[in-house]
């Protein structure tokens, strides 16, 4: 597997309120400590920055422009990894949310 490919089994779900309030949602561990979240207003994505700096883009998630202007208020994110077989939440933790533009 290359370093920015997920396994095929990964799924994420982005989620954001009119409160500007933003959640994601997956199935699968991070196989490195996570440190934050940055969203490209230009690209309209999410990438999720690792404490060694390294991107992990691989669950880059597409931003519906719809979503931009809540997302855009954001300053941080829920992650909650969600077990599959019983819907129920695994853990969960913020993160900061940095917006910019590229």
């Amino acid at each position: 597997m290359a370093p920015n490919e997920a396994p095929e089994d990964v799924k994420v779900e982005l989620v954001v309120n009119d409160k500007a309030e933003a959640f994601i949602f997956h199935n699968k561990a991070f196989r490195k400590k996570l440190s934050w979240i940055e969203y490209d207003l230009d690209g309209s994505k999410l990438d999720f920055i690792m404490n060694d700096g390294d991107i992990k883009n691989y669950f880059g998630i597409p931003v519906d422009p719809r979503l931009s202007k809540h997302l855009q208020n954001a300053f941080q994110v829920l992650i909650v990894q969600m077990d599959e077989k019983t819907g129920q939440p695994v853990e969960g933790n913020y993160y900061p949310l940095i917006v910019h533009r590229a």
